[in-house]
């Protein structure tokens, strides 16, 4: 009986090791995909789907900014640690910079976000996103940074990335939720998760006359294979009268 028995087992473990090894991804394939490094003004050339996209930066306050504000642009800088990573590079290293005025203290707000021809533009993310990472200089003033994304079912949802009182460049790791809903099922609904942008609030009591932040180096960690399937190539197939079988 218990030759008998060790026959079984090792013929039954025998099958699950010799299941194909393309039957499913890996979901060990993690990537790192760059946003934007903000080297380059509205030329990110980021890879999506065979697609290069490009796009370029806006601003967006609260009513009662002041007269002339926001302000943005790109000026010459990097975080230290990312001076190492840059060694060959003959680009000259830029951030993106907001400068903000408010007339009036209480829940003062502005959105950093993409946009494409004057409208806003969400960013699809690739894969399955565990995180995203970028870089922000604090000025110290007591305000608090969010992260706004879009799911598979359109909704915006909006992730806390901390308070911006402290001085110089920090690198800040946001986690995404698994309960966030990243890909749907619906050959008609969204492909992917979606870049939306970042908020800036002020705290109510914390000064609004002259606030500057800068951003550098946005990217994401993701598991680009977690919805790879074999025929995956064929959910966007067109279906017209020319194609029709006969």
């Amino acid at each position: 009986m218990k030759r008998g028995l060790k026959v079984l087992v090792g013929l039954a473990y025998l099958f699950v090791i010799g299941l194909p090894v393309f039957a499913q991804p890996n979901s060990k394939s993690v990537e790192t995909f760059v946003i934007d490094n903000f080297d380059n003004a509205g030329e990110q050339n980021y890879m999506y789907n065979g697609e290069s996209l490009s796009w370029d930066w806006a601003v967006n306050a609260s009513r009662f900014v002041a007269e002339g504000y926001p302000k943005q642009g790109y000026y010459e800088g990097c975080p230290n640690s990312l001076k190492l990573l840059r060694r060959g590079n003959t680009t000259e290293a830029k951030v993106l910079g907001i400068k903000t005025a408010f007339n009036r203290k209480g829940d003062n707000w502005f959105e950093v976000y993409p946009e494409k021809d004057g409208k806003p533009y969400e960013v699809p993310f690739i894969g399955n996103v565990t995180q995203v990472d970028f870089w922000v200089w604090g000025a110290n003033y007591n305000y608090y940074l969010e992260l706004m994304v879009r799911d598979a079912t359109g909704r915006v949802h909006v992730i806390q990335c901390g308070s911006l009182a402290f001085n110089g460049w920090r690198n800040i790791i946001i986690n995404i939720p698994g309960w966030i809903q990243q890909h749907s099922h619906l050959r008609s609904g969204p492909e992917n998760l979606t870049f939306v942008g970042f908020r800036i609030r002020s705290d109510a009591e914390e000064y609004v006359d002259n606030f500057v932040v800068f951003f550098d180096q946005i990217k994401f960690t993701t598991n680009s294979l977690s919805f790879v399937y074999d025929g995956y190539e064929l959910k966007d197939v067109e279906f017209d009268d020319s194609d029709s079988g006969k």
